[in-house]
């Protein structure tokens, strides 16, 4: 059984389409050169092209779409976020931090090439994803590319992304409560969910005020999606997952499956994406999507 098989089939054709424009997109930014970077390149390329869920471009289009932004500077915001996804799995696979030698089905980056060049890959991917959107081509305001900057930085940084993977390091041996386990899966997931669904309001200039709503959805998707994921961890397919699992439990980390128990983390989800849909009713059919992928974040597997 396919990850998408109990997706709607709108929105399997949309991560269909998104995942052959990200491919597109990053075989366009990442040309091989004639020189000794040509090993870095081609790590690059193994980690961003074929592969992955690519739900956090595909929820930067959706949100656009909420507001009629055009495709291609959505697209631009789309390969930028998934850029930095890709570089904090890149480091996460490191054996410095949770040492996988498999990610989306294939080697992952040190494996297939070596910890130096791993590095260097999730390095210039995150320099890539500011180069592209402080690019005019971006966005012609200024302004506009300034917010999109900034809210990323935060989404990726110590108050965010790479905030919540440094409290994911010192849960080895300890033991977090589930406030603990909730602020910390807030920021190494949630954050940039968040980002991605914010980031077609920026585009089309919803002031802050206007965006409420989304950042309601956005809170709530992120946490279900990681309560999944834990739930995943206990019961999921590794060929599904493309990933080894099982490892938080070999580990002693605590999770939400741990601290609720399979059951109530399920109800728990479920609850989460009916908020998450609830946020969205101010809007009409146009956040159909948005509402799709909300209820396949619980229906996933892998």
């Amino acid at each position: 059984m396919s990850v998408t098989a109990n997706a709607s089939p709108r929105l399997q054709a949309a991560l269909k389409e998104v995942a052959a424009e990200m491919d597109r997109r990053f075989d366009a930014l990442l040309t091989v050169p004639d020189d000794p970077r040509a090993p870095l390149y081609r790590a690059m390329r193994h980690a961003t092209i074929g592969g992955g869920k690519r739900l956090r471009p595909l929820l930067v289009f959706a949100t656009a779409r909420l507001f009629d932004v055009a495709r291609e500077a959505a697209g631009r915001v789309a390969v930028a976020l998934e850029a930095i996804h890709v570089y904090s799995l890149i480091h996460d696979d490191l054996p410095a931090m949770d040492d996988d030698d498999l990610r989306h089905g294939k080697a992952t980056v040190h494996k297939a090439f070596d910890e130096a060049t791993a590095i260097l890959a999730g390095d210039c991917l995150h320099a890539l994803a500011f180069e592209v959107l402080a690019d005019p081509a971006t966005h012609a305001d200024p302004f506009v590319r300034a917010e999109l900057i900034a809210d990323l930085a935060r989404a990726a940084g110590p108050s965010g992304m790479a905030g919540g993977q440094a409290m994911d390091l010192a849960a080895d041996g300890a033991t977090f409560d589930l406030g603990t386990v909730t602020r910390l899966q807030q920021m190494k997931t949630g954050a940039l969910i968040a980002a991605a669904v914010e980031a077609g309001a920026i585009l089309a200039r919803i002031p802050p005020e206007g965006r409420v709503h989304l950042r309601g959805y956005a809170h709530d998707l992120g946490l279900a999606f990681q309560i999944v994921d834990d739930l995943l961890d206990v019961e999921g397919d590794e060929d599904l997952a493309g990933k080894k699992l099982r490892k938080d439990g070999t580990q002693g980390k605590e999770t939400f499956v741990s601290l609720l128990g399979v059951e109530r983390a399920r109800q728990q989800s479920r609850m989460l994406i009916d908020q998450a849909i609830d946020h969205l009713r101010s809007f009409g059919p146009e956040a159909d999507l948005l509402r799709d992928i909300a209820r396949f974040v619980t229906d996933r597997r892998g």
